[in-house]
């Protein structure tokens, strides 16, 4: 599995117009990228499989602010329930941790998202309660664990 970041510049993100799924995260990505920035490898990636196919995607919703940043990935429907949102979620914490050691990682999920609260446990993640996000309403927040995972 490999991460492909999805560059600031449309021109260099051709390649990933190939299926209406890539398509729908680049548009969310150009739009985000506007809002805070453009700081690799604080970025959003498209994931790869072995065959090059797009399984899905994560990265970070901006550079750390106050030493904290927050995760986001997501599996494309026709790879979900294969460990691909398992595997993006512990990249994205691997180059975290790589880039800043004393980084604190973060995640929120919607309280059904059952798939989701399943990943970030199994990557030692911890619930830290109920928070009202801004696009999402109330939301679990989560905070990585590097001694539970």
């Amino acid at each position: 599995m490999k991460l492909l970041p999805i560059e600031l510049e449309e021109a260099q993100n051709q390649h990933f117009t190939t299926t209406a799924e890539c398509v729908r995260v680049l548009t969310i990505f150009s739009e985000h990228y506007k809002k805070v920035g453009f700081t690799k490898p604080w970025i959003a990636y498209f994931v790869s499989d072995d065959t090059n196919a797009i399984i899905g995607g994560g990265g970070y919703k901006g550079k750390p602010n106050d030493n904290q940043v927050e995760i986001s990935y997501g599996t494309f429907k026709n790879y979900q329930g294969r460990g691909v949102g398992t595997e993006i979620c512990r990249r994205l914490v691997e180059l975290a941790l790589q880039t800043d050691p004393l980084v604190k990682i973060t995640a929120r999920t919607l309280p059904d998202n059952y798939a989701s609260i399943t990943i970030l446990k199994r990557n030692g993640f911890t619930c830290l309660g109920t928070v009202l996000d801004p696009e999402d309403g109330d939301v679990l927040e989560w905070e990585y664990n590097k001694y539970s995972a």
